[in-house]
């Protein structure tokens, strides 16, 4: 049955959560095709999560594998396509455990950065899974800087190949998913020389193992880089090549290509090679950041209006742990940063949209603002939300510490998010570098993209707010947020040009203040957030209660902003002391109000029991029992240990002879 403490939290909720659920999907029709694929994978017992807490990594990859391939057969079974209106929820119902990810990547790359022609040969038989791809970027000796990868491509004119080599130990490939095991072929990024000249980092498509018994490839030296501190289902690899030849053909040429004769002839932009990081890295934000997220805010808060620990008022039966103000102040704002990004990753969405169109027609030139955003964004909250998630963890108290609250692992696989697809301090030095340019633009009066055209205006002035009501206004707190962006990019703007007026060199300059650009980055992250969130609400339709929840969710996540980093806001004297006390007063009023809609707010994510894999977290709210049944489960319960007979039994006896 249901437990009573979680079913009367449902029985008062402000809003309907049916229609938020749909508000979230983007219409009705979007969560009536999500529920049916997820409703088709979840009562597919191939696809079932239930023993992954208890499997070693070998177990885990098979069984990634084995999901993968049986996907094939359903998506074809269910009628489902790659470019059809289910996909993005596959991934999701699967919760990702799933192989041949980076086979997507590798198709992806394919179709970016290849040929018409390039495109015809390959994309087919990595459709049909006649080979199975990965995307070989990241080495030993280098990640987020592409310049500096040392993997190299010779071009051999008398045989019209490209001789590719990865000359010393830091060269080796290392990381690339599906490489470890599973994949035949890889997209390998390496240094292209012709007649002795560099042309910089280029795409091979390169076969590593054989399409008849998956041996590898002459030349090719290939493995897993073994346990890390999740993705143990993923075969992460590593990739040695030795004088492996391709034909002149498998460099992706839609942007440049070397001709028959050695002429290396490009057309169109060398950025546009960051287009394709730039798209994983927004499909990234969504599945494995804010879903994990959404989820560990379910878990939490359904497992603190079940969890009673001590009394509130003498007397009384002993308090959910969710009626205490400081359980409040860990929770609720982190739930409010979910329905943030949520937002923000539909507007970052629409920038992609529209830059795509673009490049399409050959125009790049929205290309560094989509490039400086999605890095900042993707740092910003892959940040954000990993401190997020282990504040729900450490709010479950000891049993959020067991696997089979689903936090752990939640933690462990959001973490990777910070570090994988551009490392978050040098995504934020690109976002600070590119608000500089346009505040120098701005500054000098020419035009900007509207995202930064608050930077040509900074103005002095000080908060209006008069009383704790005031910073309940969204223009009020909007305002603030830009009033401190502005001043942090402005005040470091000012810095870099008096180091470099003072004969300091550019480069140093740039250095003594990367700690300050940070900032300034997650500031401009922050302001944007908080701006889209208040316009997303003000769209939002009155009627079923969405709208006001909404609005006070938006309040929530900014005043927890303001709350939080009081210094920035305070340092200028743009809030006073006193406004600071009238910010701390409304956000805690907001707790108490939030406080009511918690249960219905994460009821409106629609995560499923096996979704979610938590036995903390399901939807009955039966914690304990869940608790005790998984622990049966597990197989240290199910066979007779043997240090019993090799330790125990003989320390055992040893001591009883003895007494």
């Amino acid at each position: 049955g249901m437990n009573p403490d979680l079913a009367s939290e449902r029985q008062t909720a402000s809003f309907s959560v049916e229609k938020l659920t749909a508000r979230l999907d983007g219409g009705a029709e979007h969560t009536r095709i999500r529920r049916a694929v997820v409703e088709a994978i979840e009562c597919d017992p191939v696809f079932s999560r239930e023993n992954q807490y208890f499997q070693s990594q070998n177990e885990r990859y098979e069984g990634a594998v084995r999901k993968a391939v049986h996907l094939q057969k359903k998506m074809h079974e269910m009628g489902w396509t790659e470019d059809g209106p289910e996909f993005k929820y596959i991934y999701r119902a699967l919760s990702g455990d799933i192989a041949f990810l980076l086979h997507r990547i590798f198709m992806r790359s394919i179709s970016m950065l290849g040929s018409d022609k390039q495109i015809a040969k390959w994309i087919p038989l990595a459709t049909q899974y006649q080979l199975i791809g990965s995307y070989a970027q990241t080495e030993l000796g280098h990640g987020t800087y592409l310049q500096g990868l040392e993997t190299t491509a010779v071009f051999d004119i008398t045989t019209q190949e490209f001789i590719l080599n990865t000359p010393k130990i830091s060269a080796m490939k290392w990381w690339p998913g599906d490489m470890g095991r599973s994949a035949t072929h890889t997209v390998v990024f390496a240094q292209l020389y012709v007649q002795g000249k560099c042309y910089g980092v280029h795409p091979f498509i390169v076969q590593i193992r054989s399409l008849q018994d998956h041996s590898l490839c002459p030349g090719i030296t290939a493995g897993d880089i073994g346990p890390k501190m999740n993705f143990e289902h993923v075969d992460n690899g590593y990739l040695m090549l030795q004088n492996v030849r391709v034909p002149r053909e498998n460099m992706l040429n839609k942007f440049c290509e070397v001709q028959p004769d050695g002429t290396y002839a490009r057309w169109g932009s060398q950025k546009i090679n960051y287009f394709t990081m730039t798209t994983v890295r927004i499909s990234l934000i969504s599945d494995e950041v804010i879903i994990p997220l959404m989820k560990a805010c379910t878990i939490a808060i359904r497992y603190s209006v079940v969890r009673r620990q001590s009394k509130l008022k003498p007397g009384e039966q002993e308090a959910k742990i969710l009626d205490y103000q400081t359980q409040q102040e860990k929770l609720l704002p982190q739930l409010a940063a979910a329905y943030a990004f949520h937002f923000i990753n539909n507007y970052l969405q629409e920038l992609f949209d529209k830059v795509y169109r673009e490049i399409q027609r050959k125009k790049f030139d929205t290309l560094p603002e989509l490039h400086a955003f999605s890095s900042g964004f993707k740092a910003m909250v892959t940040q954000y939300c990993t401190s997020a998630v282990a504040i729900c963890l450490q709010a479950c108290g000891g049993h959020g510490y067991s696997l089979l609250s689903g936090l752990p692992s939640l933690y462990t696989k959001i973490v990777a998010s910070c570090i994988y697809e551009g490392e978050n301090t040098i995504l934020l030095l690109q976002t600070a570098r590119f608000l500089i340019k346009c505040f120098m633009a701005a500054g000098a009066g020419q035009p900007v993209p509207p995202s930064v055209t608050y930077l040509a205006a900074v103005k002095p002035g000080k908060c209006p707010a008069k009383n704790k009501l005031d910073f309940l206004s969204p223009d009020v707190y909007t305002e603030a947020y830009q009033h401190m962006a502005a001043r942090l990019i402005s005040s470091t703007a000012a810095k870099l040009q008096d180091l470099i007026q003072s004969g300091v060199k550019k480069t140093d300059a740039w250095n003594q203040c990367t700690v300050q650009l940070v900032q300034a980055a997650k500031a401009h992250c922050h302001y944007i957030t908080v701006k889209n969130f208040a316009e997303t609400v003000e769209k939002l339709e009155t009627k079923a209660g969405i709208q006001k929840i909404m609005k006070h969710l938006c309040d929530l996540f900014a005043l927890h902003g303001i709350f939080s980093n009081g210094g920035v806001f305070l340092h200028d004297g743009y809030v006073s002391g006193a406004q600071m006390d009238m910010v701390t007063a409304s956000y805690l009023d907001l707790l108490a109000i939030i406080r009511k809609d918690a249960v219905p707010l994460v009821d409106a994510f629609d995560f499923t029991d096996k979704s979610l894999n938590s036995a903390l977290g399901s939807y009955d709210g039966q914690v304990y029992q869940r608790l005790y049944e998984w622990a049966q489960k597990s197989p240290t319960n199910k066979q007779i240990s043997p240090a019993y007979e090799r330790y125990l039994k003989p320390l055992l006896h040893n001591t009883l002879s003895k007494l």
